[in-house]
């Protein structure tokens, strides 16, 4: 199986009502990087992906055939602190402060403007989890 490069088996792919609101806020307050961009004739995202750390994320305008969903997601970063403060000065509001986990990350949440909830963790341990 060849995966394209920036792609793992499994690739978050959001539909969202104000696309290019949401892709600013996965390059501002999450620190990607747009890789490509393709656009309907009305001049609406039909797909730009968005590589943030090793992942992608790919982002289409909602449609009629396809509403806009919300989801979670368990993001890795070198500081969660750091991470937290940049997605809050980026229009996301606070779900949990961050402080360190049992199962060693350290880690917080915040809800982007559409609603997606975001785990931003730093591990600090160098093991898998454990109970």
């Amino acid at each position: 199986m060849y995966l394209p490069p920036g792609f793992g088996t499994v690739t978050p792919y959001c539909f969202v009502d104000d696309a290019e609101r949401f892709i600013a806020f996965l390059i501002d307050g999450l620190g990607g990087t747009e890789t490509c961009r393709s656009m309907r004739p009305d001049g609406r995202v039909a797909n730009v992906q968005v590589a943030i750390g090793t992942a992608t994320v790919m982002v289409s305008e909602a449609s009629a055939a396809y509403p806009a969903m919300r989801a979670a997601y368990y993001l890795y970063v070198d500081s969660a602190d750091a991470a937290m403060a940049r997605a809050l000065a980026h229009g996301a509001t606070l779900e949990m402060a961050v402080q360190d986990m049992p199962y060693g990350d350290r880690q917080g949440g915040v809800r982007d403007r559409h609603g997606n909830l975001w785990w931003l963790s730093e591990r600090l341990v160098r093991a898998p989890y454990s109970p």
